[in-house]
């Protein structure tokens, strides 16, 4: 069993808080610590369990089978970063990340962001960067890779089940991509 840290974002007032403490707590989150931040209710947890997903799935469950009507919104670290955040994960200085993306250092292959490009800050993907650094051998654990994705995906997962009315419309979108990429093949 391994400690695993993370943060669920849920769907709560703010006046519940005596109520989401005492229900959380009795349905097994006694390893979770409630908080609000502009009226956003989230749960940082210090789970024991065999793996992230694993840690991450039961803290679900139990927040929304507690009985409290409360729905998790995502799971956090966020999986979008900036080159700040790059920096502070992977304990680099902001200009060693700047000049991995700028290509004045390295093989000028660092991956593009995935938001951002004309507004003032640039978002990436924490799996693509993470799984950047694995492939180029300058990640000392591959479990920040392995947790990448697996927080990515479970919050694709939880945004998918928001979303579900409108998988029939993604699936159109879907085909409609691998078709045109087969044109260009």
């Amino acid at each position: 069993m391994k400690n695993h840290e993370f943060t669920l974002v849920i769907e709560a007032s703010a006046g519940m808080t005596n109520q989401l403490e005492d229900g959380l707590f009795e349905a097994g989150c006694d390893d979770a610590l409630l908080s609000f931040r502009g009226g956003i209710a989230y749960l940082d947890f210090d789970r024991q369990a065999k793996n992230l997903e694993s840690a991450v799935v039961s803290a679900i469950r139990q927040v929304e089978q507690s009985g409290l009507n409360l729905k998790v919104k995502r799971v956090e670290p966020s999986d979008l970063v900036t080159s700040a955040e790059i920096a502070r994960r992977l304990s680099r200085s902001r200009q060693s990340i700047q000049q991995l993306i700028s290509g004045s250092r390295g093989d000028a292959d660092f991956p593009i962001p995935v938001a951002g490009v004309t507004a003032k800050t640039m978002l990436w993907s924490w799996q693509e960067v993470t799984g950047w650094f694995m492939d180029k051998g300058k990640l000392g654990d591959e479990a920040v890779y392995e947790n990448a994705v697996v927080l990515k995906q479970i919050n694709e997962s939880l945004e998918m089940r928001e979303n579900e009315l409108q998988l029939k419309s993604i699936n159109r979108l879907v085909k409609q991509l691998r078709k045109s990429n087969k044109e260009f093949v």
